[in-house]
């Protein structure tokens, strides 16, 4: 230690004061590193084991890393989406390295927490650096210093570097799975609907679900539909089920549910025109259309300038059951079969219901679960006639008689088409299992 054997005041004060001169130079030197790109070092290779993990904790620093992200809408810069603590994480700072002119290159991290953080001390997080100007870095590491070997951190690939030309029309996004979720009649509804509506891509940040729930994922992965992206929240820190603070010790809210859905529109931003953020139990249902294509053409024509198209949430009763579609060979699945429940609960007075969305990625900066918190371009409410969420889950006003229920039978409308692709589903996966 510099103090150790000192016994005089005289000599004890000495040292005082150059510990504290030598931590106040450190300092100002973070304070006045600039956002720009600085040449720290040349002629050496890029080091550093590249991450493989989902989410990778930076050592020591209350910090996550989930993916760095090009982004030039405004300015050449790496957005990495990640989740910290909102008041210990000060500075960080993004340690570029050029090929094949071996310059690395710091720069100091504007660090943004989400305004959406919901009391938890954790929140989701961009961490955005600008870039070089004369190179264009495939990795990134982030360090909370712009001195010292950085040989050890892990590099993080850029992605979205390269535009590409989108590959399908809608991806749904479903953050997260988690409570080793089993409700796997409904999940395989909910899919077989966005399908007949479109989607040609689910992700799915999955954390955890039941073995059964596995095999059907496996079928869906095989086919091409889903992609999961592993989500082991709870190996980092302590996670909450509900999605605000309730005092309790933990340090994140719903399973880190606002840092994955805005990973996943980053992650989609080159290769879907549309990105859907709802629930497994929840469907986009069009009214007026026959699917959303068709529907999406229709309210961009009439909401000139809006990328964010928000609808309204409508609870079906999973307690409260029509006598159609009773379908046997269905009721050994665990699970909701969703096509006998069409009695949803009427909107109560003073009581606006949540909506989820439908969104152009390009043109979304930050967002929360019901609204965007930062985007190009304007948000427009859908009209109920035009479309509404479909949501069977328990009841939120459980003391209505059945006559106050409203009977929605607009679900029939697929059921032919639905019966049948469930029924293929459930043939290659659970029964074919079972011979």
């Amino acid at each position: 230690m510099l103090c150790a054997g000192k016994k005089s005041y005289f000599a004890a004060a000495v040292c005082i004061i150059t510990v504290t001169s030598m931590l106040a130079v450190y300092y100002l030197r973070l304070q006045g590193f600039s956002h720009q790109p600085k040449v720290i070092q040349e002629g050496r290779r890029c080091r550093g084991k590249i991450a493989s993990s989902t989410i990778t904790a930076l050592k020591g620093n209350k910090t996550f890393i989930i993916s760095p992200y090009f982004d030039d809408r405004e300015s050449k810069v790496t957005r990495l989406i990640g989740i910290v603590h909102h008041k210990d994480v000060k500075q960080l700072y993004c340690w570029f390295c050029c090929q094949p002119s071996g310059k690395i290159y710091v720069s100091k991290a504007k660090i943004d927490v989400h305004s959406d953080r919901f009391g938890f001390p954790y929140g989701a997080a961009d961490i955005i650096c600008l870039e070089p100007e004369n190179c264009d870095p495939t990795h990134v590491s982030i360090h909370p210093s712009p001195y010292g070997n950085i040989d050890q951190l892990p590099r993080f690939e850029i992605k979205n570097r390269k535009a590409e030309t989108f590959s399908v029309d809608f991806t749904v996004c479903i953050s997260a799975m988690f409570g080793n979720y089993n409700n796997v009649l409904q999940f395989i509804q909910s899919m077989e609907m966005y399908k007949i509506l479109g989607v040609q891509k689910v992700v799915i940040y999955k954390n955890s679900c039941s073995h059964l729930m596995e095999k059907v994922l496996k079928f869906y992965i095989e086919e091409g539909t889903v992609e999961i992206v592993p989500w082991p929240i709870n190996s980092h820190l302590r996670v909450s089920s509900e999605w605000h603070f309730m005092q309790d010790g933990t340090h994140i809210g719903y399973y880190g549910q606002i840092t994955a859905l805005n990973d996943c529109i980053y992650r989609n931003m080159e290769r879907s025109k549309f990105v859907v953020l709802n629930d497994a139990d929840e469907i986009i249902l069009p009214l007026k259309h026959p699917n959303w294509k068709t529907m999406m053409n229709s309210l961009q024509e009439q909401n000139p300038g809006s990328s964010v198209f928000l609808f309204e949430n409508h609870i079906f009763l999973e307690t409260v059951s029509s006598h159609m579609f009773n379908i046997s060979s269905w009721n050994t699945v665990p699970g909701v079969n969703i096509l006998q429940h069409v009695y949803r609960e009427p909107n109560r007075k003073d009581v606006i219901n949540p909506r989820k969305m439908i969104v152009d990625p390009r043109k979304v900066i930050q967002t929360s679960v019901h609204s965007v918190l930062r985007a190009y371009g304007n948000s427009a409410n859908v009209p109920v006639d035009v479309a509404l969420i479909y949501h069977c889950r328990k009841a939120l006003q459980g003391d209505l008689p059945r006559e106050s229920l409203i009977r929605d039978t607009t679900l029939w409308r697929y059921n032919s088409s639905l019966i049948m692709n469930v029924n293929k589903v459930l043939s290659q996966t659970m029964l074919q299992a079972q011979k």
